[in-house]
């Protein structure tokens, strides 16, 4: 619950004293607040107003306290005649909620921060991954990312950062980083990087309702479709992606009754009205790729001589090694397993993933499937080390165990 209503609150906090870094502060120190008090009282019927009230009050205090802030007044007065209004609403008016947060996501990912340190401030002012998780995100120590977001506070503050969303003539060169970011708070919510479950819904429910706001305001912007598609069509799939008990079911034994059709439909119409728009682009592709696994009433008739070729489009766009990994998949099912594997041996993938485990998945896979199964075995068990959540880490360990040393 308390998940569900940070980006809420730091928007609202953020649009009070237009200072991330007191704002983050506040909203912390009032989850912890809210922590301990709904233990022993119950969740209160609107959790989001009572969280942004005590981090008012958390910022009030932390505001006074501070005897070299500038704008002191100002900001004491802004949040004080918040907290004193005579009949404080029940909740936000939702267009003006949305903008706020639209707003935060846009100050967030200012062009004076590096690409990355816009998409880690974000995942943590916006979305309230923490530390850890987002270092896992970026595939670096969490101490390294500690430091970037340090750094990137700080450079939003000294620079005076306005949260607002962008003039047109900025706006769609802007929304680049806003659309990385939408992708990685989903991917964490859709395959955790920790803890025990796989699926964190809450992270993939708040990326797909910031990602529906971001199709609205950019409504003739083919890739903020083409982002929402792809998230629609992977969450249609949720349910199916895990048994009863909580274990994985990868996507070729899943129970394809269970995928959401209202989800997929909506998923195709809005995939097939950026692709309408202008030239096709990675979320795009990305979101065609997932649409066909979704046609596909069985896994023996799933369509991967396309998907193989829709890989091929995304590398010429973006050809990074994660989208050169997921290829490989798409080359095992068309031309075989033992040519992926030769072609994987040849790239560059075995050094620059060798800390990455579906690199190390993958590679059990091929050499299961040639029959190497010593390697295979080995392999699984470097998979299961580099695992982020639990449910992942057992499957992987269980793959391993049902392989007979030779």
């Amino acid at each position: 619950m308390v998940g569900e209503q940070w980006s809420r609150v730091m928007a609202t906090l953020v649009s009070d004293l237009g200072d991330l870094t007191i704002a983050e502060d506040a909203a912390q120190d009032a989850v912890e607040v809210a922590l301990t008090t709904w233990d022993a009282s119950g969740v209160p019927d609107n959790p989001g107003a009572w969280i942004t009230t005590v981090a008012r009050r958390k910022a009030i205090d932390r505001i006074r306290r501070d005897k070299n802030r500038k704008n002191k007044s100002e900001q004491l007065g802004r949040l004080e005649s918040r907290l004193d209004a005579t009949h404080p609403p029940t909740g936000p008016d939702q267009q003006l909620m949305n903008d706020e947060q639209l707003r935060l996501i846009y100050g967030c990912c200012h062009p004076s921060l590096n690409l990355e340190a816009q998409i880690a401030l974000t995942l943590r002012a916006v979305a309230g991954l923490s530390t850890a998780e987002i270092a896992s995100a970026f595939l670096v120590p969490e101490a390294t990312l500690a430091q970037r977001l340090v750094r990137a506070k700080r450079k939003i503050r000294d620079a005076v950062v306005p949260f607002r969303i962008p003039p047109d003539a900025e706006l769609l060169n802007r929304t680049r980083a806003v659309h990385h970011v939408l992708y990685l708070l989903f991917t964490e919510g859709y395959a955790a990087s920790g803890g025990d479950q796989l699926v964190r819904s809450d992270l993939c429910d708040e990326a797909i309702r910031l990602a529906r706001q971001l199709a609205d305001l950019l409504n003739d912007d083919a890739e903020s479709y083409g982002l929402l598609a792809l998230m629609l069509l992977t969450q249609a799939r949720k349910d199916a992606r895990t048994a009863a008990d909580g274990s994985v079911v990868l996507l070729a034994d899943q129970d394809r009754s269970l995928w959401r059709q209202d989800l997929i439909e909506e998923g195709t119409a809005v995939l097939d009205r950026g692709l309408r728009r202008s030239a096709v682009g990675p979320y795009q592709l990305q979101a065609a790729i997932a649409a066909l696994h979704c046609e596909a009433p069985v896994a023996d008739e799933t369509d991967w001589p396309q998907i193989e070729l829709l890989y091929r489009r995304w590398l010429a766009i973006a050809p990074t090694t994660v989208v050169e990994l997921n290829h490989l998949v798409a080359v095992s099912m068309v031309a075989g397993p033992q040519q992926a594997l030769d072609r994987l041996d040849a790239s560059r993938l075995p050094e620059a993933l060798a800390e990455y485990g579906p690199y190390w998945a993958l590679r059990a896979d091929l050499l299961r499937r040639v029959e190497r199964y010593n390697e295979a075995r080995a392999a699984y068990l470097i998979a299961a080390e580099h695992a982020g959540s639990g449910p992942e880490r057992q499957f992987l360990q269980s793959a391993a165990a049902t392989i007979e040393p030779l």
